[in-house]
């Protein structure tokens, strides 16, 4: 997809070549996230969009070479909170003080390890059933659930975008795979899947 900065945000030469080289691989890739995120066309084309102005707009607060992908799914993350409170609760702010400090910077000394369930598993059984499973998670589960099982973030890529501790990760992503798992188990056995074959969502 096109995303425009320009008119909205004087560009400097090197900011631009930064958002070139570091943020325009992952456009696909936070369009998924955010059409999972919102189930609407329209609403992630400008969910996307907002993210790539305040990126560019704290661009001097990223450090080139570190991991980009997860840098701008937190702001797309910060970005769709903000929204969906205003919708369902009224408004309600997500700071964004944060992108003072460099991604990379982490006293968390657990070292990193990557999600168990690949995504390969979720996309051979990905169709109308279970996406409509996973929109119909609660934000937070949904969103663990993309970020691990569709993203393939390790837990601490998880812990630094959702902005909470790994042990959270865990418990929380423990959680909804089990409740994506109860979702899925009539349709599976529709399908003539036995019991072992949702067994890697424990």
């Amino acid at each position: 997809m096109d995303v425009q900065v320009e008119n909205e945000i004087d560009p400097s030469p090197h900011a631009r070549q930064i958002f070139e080289k570091e943020f325009m691989p992952h456009l696909d890739a936070m369009y998924n996230f955010a059409l999972r995120l919102t189930n609407d066309e329209d609403d992630a084309q400008d969910l996307v969009q907002d993210t790539c102005l305040k990126a560019y707009r704290f661009i001097n607060s990223f450090e080139p070479g570190t991991y980009a992908k997860a840098w701008l799914f937190r702001i797309l993350k910060n970005n769709f909170i903000n929204d969906y409170r205003k919708k369902s609760r009224g408004p309600s702010k997500v700071e964004f003080e944060w992108v003072e400090q460099s991604f990379a910077g982490d006293d968390d000394s657990e070292p990193s390890h990557q999600a168990d369930l690949h995504a390969e598993t979720v996309n051979e059984m990905l169709g109308d059933e279970i996406t409509k499973a996973i929109q119909a998670l609660p934000v937070d589960f949904r969103m663990i659930i993309i970020l691990c099982d569709l993203e393939e973030f390790s837990y601490e890529e998880m812990a630094k975008i959702l902005n909470i501790p790994i042990g959270t990760v865990r418990s929380r992503l423990h959680r909804a795979r089990a409740l994506l798992k109860d979702s899925l188990a009539a349709y599976a056995k529709s399908k003539g899947y036995g019991a072992d074959t949702l067994s890697d969502l424990d």
